[in-house]
């Protein structure tokens, strides 16, 4: 590593700098710097980044890694001027952020920042960031397509599994379940991999799309104004794919009544999404709308998340009062407990137990606390399987999906 600003005195010619308040801070970093490049890079503090840029020494610059954490954040001018200013040079950018929110993250990959990997850097993320941008990928070329028409390409013909998760208080991680359960099942056959189409229906603060990193496009709005007309192809225009495993319809990027939609129009969407994928989540809201009733009918696993706290337990018995006075299937709720005591929390088991017994319910799923690398992923947007793969709760949420593959297949060959 060259610890001081770059010069041509460098036995070494420097391709690429780290630019920080302080890169000691980021450990890791430095590691995967040597890795990649050996001596063949440099440090530079914010203050001087901007003066070393306009030298002539940095003509032979590849690309500059900018790391901060949410210390940094009150600089977002600064940082965004030294983003700016090696993008007017024509070297890449490449972000490395540590507890920074999505809103700060946003308004610098807006000013022109290549590459964005999260901090702690996962296993060889770094190098294939550079390795993207020192070999773009060629254009798909879209000769006879037509303006804006770039969504997904749907084939019919199946009738898939309708998994929805709902949240019986705020904060008990749903989005956050959904989103990891449905990445899990569309990557945990390493052949034949099932289509999952995960769909947002938190039509006001659904959150899918941060958690994904994913656009939220006009074409969510415009099938939600007129579903009468909906068929495949419209469907298919809505989508969004992750990593071309997952399809995501997202929340739209304006806030919606909730009755914007009814219980015909939310079955036409589960029709044609069931005619398409294997998998179907969809990612409730905490609210009970119209339309509450049409998804937990159809679907075949419909999750209740609670926290072990008094606020999930009064609601789950109001709930359960509502739907046994409406004769609606409340047997159909399976209960999730997230942030479950550990196996050795023996005063914390015995709360679990009692709120079992004072409700009446079964806790069919206890998921571990992941602890802050959960948080972390969901703020720079990636599913626990490429942040952090051995969390216990991302291995929580593969045994899951396991198990409900394998009822599924054994569904579909009885069938």
């Amino acid at each position: 590593m060259t610890s001081s600003t770059p010069n041509q005195a460098d036995p070494s010619p420097i391709v690429a700098c780290t630019i920080s308040r302080d890169v000691q801070n980021f450990d890791l970093l430095i590691e995967d710097m040597e890795t990649i490049l050996g001596e063949s890079w440099g440090d530079l503090g914010f203050d001087e980044a901007l003066a070393f840029l306009n030298q002539k020494e940095a003509e032979g610059l590849e690309f500059v890694a900018m790391a901060i954490d949410a210390i940094d954040e009150p600089d977002l001018a600064l940082l965004g001027g030294i983003i700016s200013g090696a993008k007017d040079r024509g070297i890449k950018v490449v972000l490395i952020a540590e507890d920074v929110t999505p809103a700060s993250l946003h308004q610098l990959l807006r000013q022109g920042a290549d590459e964005f990997v999260p901090y702690p850097l996962p296993e060889g993320e770094l190098a294939a960031a550079v390795e993207r941008m020192r070999n773009p990928p060629a254009p798909v070329a879209q000769a006879n397509a037509a303006p804006g028409n770039d969504g997904v390409k749907l084939s019919g013909g199946g009738d898939g599994v309708l998994i929805a998760v709902q949240g019986l208080a705020g904060g008990v991680g749903t989005t956050t379940m959904a989103v990891n359960l449905a990445y899990e099942l569309a990557t945990c056959r390493a052949e034949n991999a099932p289509k999952v189409c995960l769909i947002d229906f938190g039509l006001q603060f659904g959150t899918v799309a941060t958690y994904l990193d994913l656009p939220r496009r006009e074409a969510v709005l415009e099938m939600l104004s007129d579903i009468e007309t909906m068929d495949g192809d419209s469907f298919g225009q809505a989508l969004v794919s992750y990593e071309d495993k997952l399809q995501v319809f997202t929340s739209p990027s304006d806030i919606l009544p909730l009755d914007m939609i009814g219980p015909s129009e939310v079955q036409a969407i589960l029709d044609v999404a069931r005619d398409h994928f294997d998998y179907v989540i969809v990612d409730m809201p905490s609210t009970i709308v119209q339309w509450t009733e049409t998804v937990l009918t159809e679907a075949q696993v419909y999750f209740a998340m609670v926290s072990l706290d008094m606020r999930s337990a009064q609601n789950t018995m109001r709930l359960k009062r509502a739907l046994q006075a409406e004769d609606l299937p409340y047997d159909k709720l399976r209960y999730v407990l997230n942030h479950a005591p550990k196996f050795t929390d023996l005063q914390g088991k015995g709360r679990v137990k009692r709120m079992a017994d004072g409700l009446g319910i079964t806790l069919d799923l206890q998921l571990p606390d992941g602890g802050k690398p959960v948080a972390q992923a969901c703020d720079h947007g990636l599913p626990l399987a490429n942040h952090v793969p051995k969390n216990p709760l991302r291995k929580e949420f593969v045994k899951l999906a396991a198990q409900l593959d394998a009822i599924g297949n054994s569904d579909a060959e009885a069938a």
